[in-house]
């Protein structure tokens, strides 16, 4: 699927009429089939980027088109079967804590489904073979009947990263797909979910914290700042003054280290945590 956004804006609901949008101006152009890393500090926009790719809000500004179509033109029928093509894969999946893994996978497929087979899936999963190997690809294979909420939050990043696997989609737009992931894990998650997109010849655009997992394993890199495009590079030429420049004031992001030490065992909280 091809992607098309020109000089987009857009705002939260939730934000103040004072706030400054989550994006301004914003054009990019992803071809079918291309493999893009987002990266940028915290509230660079990054998270509303994807939701706009993924028609879960509009934008307040500018136009996005999904291989040539307007989504927010499109009748309500018509939009619905374009979502259907679109993964959306966030940060914390979204699934039922007392779900088995195999109907949680499974539902990957729903899109393309019609209400009663919809129904049976969810009630009695129809194809185990194929959610135990997507599973698998992410080491998640003795999983398959476990409950949802007995896994660990890594665990449950990977289980949705294998739904990414059986999805009917041609866009897969993935949040931090390794924010809870030590780093082996990591690879190995960044690793199969580029080869499933490349075996599904599916658009892959993906919000990495990681800068050297972007910079490793995706061709191009898109840097986001304040809101706004900083650059749109091959990795090749993304250099290390580029990512000072686009980290500044946010240097413990681009070293993987948290913004502050934690406090020493013993210590008093800060006021802030003792209100609490």
């Amino acid at each position: 699927m091809e992607i098309a956004l020109e000089q987009v804006s857009a705002r939260h609901a939730a934000a103040r009429a004072a706030q400054a949008p989550a994006l301004q101006g914003l054009s990019l152009r992803v071809a079918a089939g291309e493999h893009v890393a987002v990266i940028g500090p915290s509230g660079a926009g990054k998270t509303t980027l994807l939701q706009l790719m993924a028609c879960a809000m509009p934008p307040s500004a500018g136009s996005v088109r999904l291989d040539g179509a307007a989504p927010w033109s499109l009748p309500r029928a018509d939009l619905q079967r374009l979502r259907a093509r679109l993964l959306l894969a966030p940060q914390v999946p979204p699934l039922p804590p007392r779900q088995r893994v195999v109907t949680a996978v499974l539902a990957a497929r729903l899109p393309a489904m019609g209400l009663w087979a919809s129904l049976r899936s969810l009630l009695r999963p129809s194809d185990i073979p194929a959610a135990f190997a997507a599973l698998e690809r992410f080491d998640l294979g003795d999983k398959l009947f476990e409950r949802v909420d007995r896994l660990s939050g890594g665990e449950r990043q990977r289980v949705g990263l294998a739904r990414a696997l059986l999805a009917p989609a041609t866009a897969w737009l993935v949040d931090e797909p390794l924010s809870a992931l030590d780093p082996i894990r990591a690879r190995q998650a960044i690793h199969t979910l580029i080869a499933g997109a490349r075996e599904h010849r599916a658009t892959l655009v993906a919000t990495l914290h990681q800068v050297d997992m972007a910079l490793a394993h995706f061709p191009r890199i898109v840097g986001l700042r304040d809101g706004q495009l900083a650059f749109d590079l091959p990795a090749a030429e993304v250099s290390s003054e580029r990512l000072a420049r686009l980290y500044e004031r946010f240097e413990h992001e681009l070293l993987g280290a948290p913004a502050s030490p934690p406090a020493p065992l013993g210590d008093p909280l800060p006021p802030v945590l003792m209100c609490r």
